[in-house]
């Protein structure tokens, strides 16, 4: 690695000027969709305009907080900040429903020098601002109200590979928002590494996603993967695709080679939505790699998706489970491109005990998905003593790479804690993940988080197995909108879960589904169900990347946001 990837832009400019560089596609223009392209040479023009805007107010390294919706705009506002050498914090307008607390939360902890947004966000932004919470900016800049003349004025600004290119924060699923420092070495490996995984093609091979870029897979993915070969990104608004899925797939129709990703409910939810009439339309012979990641994989989704588009031309091995966080940029494993996913059936109680141990027909059975191998970086399973773990043991995923970032913004104690870690007998520091995983057969398997962990009479279950034995027990229960946690109790943990009703819950009798899930809880686990809700639609807190957001869910059931708690001990150190 000599030169950052952000240098890239220039350079495609000179040698495929006019070539795509990144497509908006803009169903508020139409029920088809507008496209809005910026072609490589616009690109580089546009940041070097905004850079110019931006060093009028800024200097090296203050920061500059992107609040502003999807489009052309976001991506040259991470361009233009890049050239710059100001320090990005992407985050989203304020009119977005849903985050309002977790962006008011990460604003005021960067601090940022001035605002980045868009004409259309402009009102909501002075709103926000002048809601007395966040701290003021010198300057809000709006993106497309900068003259392309300032760019003749722009002299390029030497960027050290070290230097600090953008804080990505995290969804705070159990915790704060934290902004994780994501230097240009970070940046500019993770992108490299992702590219080499899928064997993309320069030139060739199209990224088409509709993932909000300012999530770590979706800035990664869209943003920077097409820098690495002069690549086109298409690219739509999350909204667009939760309206009507089938404008994703149509999207992806229209390439030979591309690569696209999404959480597993987005997988989930397609499958479901996206009618006969509407498959007929549709060619997916040409998608290379479909990436699922950023929440817990169900095999049973990659099945069922695999099969419901198989019509379509979709190439089983096009789908992709993959494993990554924010505070390895984004990306660690990823499934090789030309194998199916690997759904692989593991004995639950040996499992919960510790050890993978392929399920042999007898007990209890947990399938667990593949997340592959990692590119370019290392991958070590450890114990609480900080020893490495042989294969087949469960213990906590250690990463090491070039695309690990250095710290947390602002917060030394925490960023020793996760960042600065030895491993026995290895060279360098170590990111802790959190989550627990196995490498079985040399391959990545997630089994939970560390934190989410339900610990009863000294065993271990984790919150998605018991999850999964909610959703299906009865279909009054919505699919992927379940939350199981525990609850401190006078002699162990009492297991409680949150869940949002299905449409064929109308008419059902609660006592008979409750007793339906404890039925099913208590066979498959072996666990007593403390208490049981079934609540609407809507209302299980989710991270901005789709994940449950279990820890939200613990304080608001305690809050008594779903209503009245059976009598039990005092709910201390949750």
């Amino acid at each position: 690695m000599s030169d950052a990837l952000i240098a890239r832009v220039e350079r495609w400019a000179r040698e495929i000027p006019d070539a795509p560089a990144y497509t908006f596609l803009d169903y508020s223009a139409g029920h088809d969709g507008v496209k809005h392209t910026l072609s490589w040479a616009k690109a580089d023009l546009k940041a070097r305009a905004l850079a110019v805007r931006l060093r009028e107010v800024t200097l090296p390294g203050d920061r500059a907080a992107i609040l502003a919706p999807q489009g052309l705009e976001y991506v040259v506002a991470m361009l233009g900040t890049m050239y710059a050498r100001v320090v990005a914090v992407p985050l989203f307008a304020p009119d977005l429903p849903g985050h309002a607390d977790r962006l008011i939360r990460a604003y005021a902890d960067a601090d940022p020098v001035c605002v980045l947004t868009t004409t259309s966000a402009l009102d909501s932004v002075h709103a926000f601002l002048d809601g007395g919470s966040a701290p003021r900016p010198k300057q809000v800049i709006t993106l497309d109200a900068v003259s392309d003349l300032l760019a003749d004025e722009w002299e390029p600004e030497p960027i050290g590979l070290g230097d600090l290119a953008y804080l990505q924060y995290t969804s705070g699923s159990t915790r704060a928002p934290a902004g994780v420092e994501i230097s240009h070495a970070n940046f500019t490996a993770n992108a490299e590494q992702l590219w080499e995984a899928f064997r993309a093609t320069p030139r060739v091979s199209t990224a088409a996603l509709w993932l909000p870029l300012f999530h770590d897979m979706g800035l990664i993915a869209t943003i920077a993967a097409p820098m690495v070969g002069g690549n086109q990104a298409v690219f739509m608004d999350p909204v667009a695709f939760v309206m009507h899925p089938v404008r994703w797939l149509r999207m992806l129709s229209e390439y030979d080679d591309v690569f696209t990703g999404g959480p597993n409910f987005a997988f989930e939810y397609t499958a479901g939505r996206v009618t006969d009439e509407e498959k007929a339309t549709l060619d997916l012979s040409g998608v290379s790699v479909m990436l699922n990641g950023a929440e817990p994989l169900r095999g049973s989704t990659i099945d069922r998706f695999s099969e419901t588009f198989a019509a379509c031309g979709l190439r089983p091995e096009a789908h992709t489970p993959g494993y990554g966080l924010a505070e390895a940029t984004v990306f660690v494993t990823v499934m090789d491109r030309d194998l199916p996913a690997r759904v692989t059936l593991f004995d639950r109680d040996a499992l919960t005990a510790g050890r993978a141990v392929p399920y042999t027909g007898e007990g209890r059975v947990s399938d667990l998905v593949s997340c592959g191998v990692p590119t370019g970086q290392r991958v070590a399973i450890v114990s609480e003593s900080g020893t490495a773990k042989p294969d087949g043991e469960v213990g906590e995923i250690w990463v090491q790479g070039p695309n690990v970032a250095r710290a947390y913004w602002r917060d030394e104690e925490r960023s020793a804690e996760v960042f600065g870690n030895v491993l026995d007998g290895a060279d360098g520091t170590w990111l802790r993940t959190g989550d627990l995983g196995v490498v079985h057969e040399g391959e990545l398997y997630i089994t939970g988080r560390i934190k989410d962990l339900i610990i009863v009479d000294g065993r271990n279950h984790y919150p998605q197995d018991v999850e999964v034995t909610v959703q299906e027990a009865d279909q009054a229960v919505r699919r992927d909108h379940v939350a199981a946690f525990a609850l401190p109790g006078e002699e162990t943990e009492r297991l409680v879960v949150v869940a949002e009703r299905s449409r064929r819950a109308a008419g059902r009798d609660l006592a008979e589904v409750t007793a339906n899930i404890r039925a099913a809880v208590a066979k498959n686990h072996d666990l007593r169900l403390h208490d049981f809700v079934l609540t609407e639609a809507g209302v299980v807190p989710r991270t901005s990347s789709g994940k449950i957001a279990r820890r939200a869910c613990v304080l608001a059931y305690l809050d008594g946001a779903f209503g009245p708690r059976p009598a039990g001990p005092r709910d201390a150190g949750v």
